[in-house]
């Protein structure tokens, strides 16, 4: 899974020149809390609503609101970005980004390949991500099946899905305990919830959980 894959390609971003108050306006339209501050199609900075609110007058300070509304159309973008801000190739893991994020206390990494910004990886989109390789929002069934921790036990349970004609939607595999390892499969195909059981215990596997899952639209 490569950040390419799941960032945002579409970057909404300012330049050093922006004032604040243009950068709070567009971060306020666009739902979005940071922008990349981008100068000569390269990353610069990043600000931030954190970042415009610590340069923004206090609601104590004893400024008129001409006054505060003047220092917000005069303080640029350039004054109060950050500067050393933490970049990700696109060709990079998801998991090396969602590390990097993690590690950082950071939601948005900018992804900047040869000094060029294609993309920003998000929180958002990292979620998005989780989502997508689960597959969630897909009509079916979800089953989740205890299966041994030995050599052919995966080529077992590929058996039974071809055995049923069930198409495999997505597949996770959790590690657990007691030398059994818990696979999580979305699964679709002409077979009911009690038939897909009865597959399973058949072949011997132990079903933890198994239910209908309904389609939903994923943003």
């Amino acid at each position: 899974m490569a950040v390419k894959d799941f960032m945002t390609k579409k970057v909404i971003y300012v330049s050093p020149a922006t004032k604040i108050a243009k950068a709070a306006d567009i971060m306020k339209e666009q739902g979005i809390h940071r922008l990349p501050v981008i100068e000569n199609d390269q990353l610069v900075g990043l600000v931030t609503a954190g970042t415009i609110e610590k340069a923004s007058p206090s609601v104590a300070t004893s400024l008129s609101v001409y006054e505060m509304n003047y220092l917000l159309n005069k303080t640029t973008v350039g004054e109060v970005m950050l500067k050393d801000v933490l970049t990700i190739s696109k060709y990079a893991s998801l998991e090396d980004a969602v590390y990097k994020m993690r590690q950082n206390n950071v939601g948005v990494l900018p992804v900047v390949d040869n000094d060029r910004v294609s993309g920003v990886i998000t929180d958002k989109d990292v979620f998005g991500a989780f989502l997508k390789i689960a597959g969630y929002g897909e009509a079916g069934v979800r089953v989740r099946v205890l299966v041994p921790d030995a050599v052919g036990s995966l080529e077992k349970l590929s058996d039974v899905l071809a055995a049923n004609d069930l198409d495999v939607r997505s597949i996770v595999q959790i590690n657990g305990d007691n030398r059994k390892t818990t696979i999580e499969v979305q699964l679709t195909g002409k077979l009911g919830v009690k038939e897909i059981e009865t597959a399973f215990t058949a072949a011997g596997f132990e079903v933890d959980e198994i239910h209908e899952t309904e389609s939903k639209l994923v943003r």
